[in-house]
């Protein structure tokens, strides 16, 4: 295999990069967007999990002592 001279290998990426297909601003900020209300939900659900096991353990413990 030919080993690629530094600026041939950056003439490659910038003919790459040319072939991207970019987000638009708004695709950009209903991700985001998606992003945080995902993040919120699983924090809230998760949160609530932890208070769950919490409860449980101890009602156990306090079956135990």
């Amino acid at each position: 295999m030919a080993k690629t001279s530094p600026g041939e290998f950056v003439l490659q990426v910038k003919a790459e990069t040319k072939k991207v297909a970019w987000p638009t601003r708004k695709e950009t900020m209903m991700t985001a967007v998606m992003v945080l209300i995902m993040t919120t939900m699983l924090g809230v659900f998760f949160f609530g999990i932890d208070l769950l096991f919490s409860k449980v353990r101890e009602a156990i413990f306090a079956l135990l002592v």
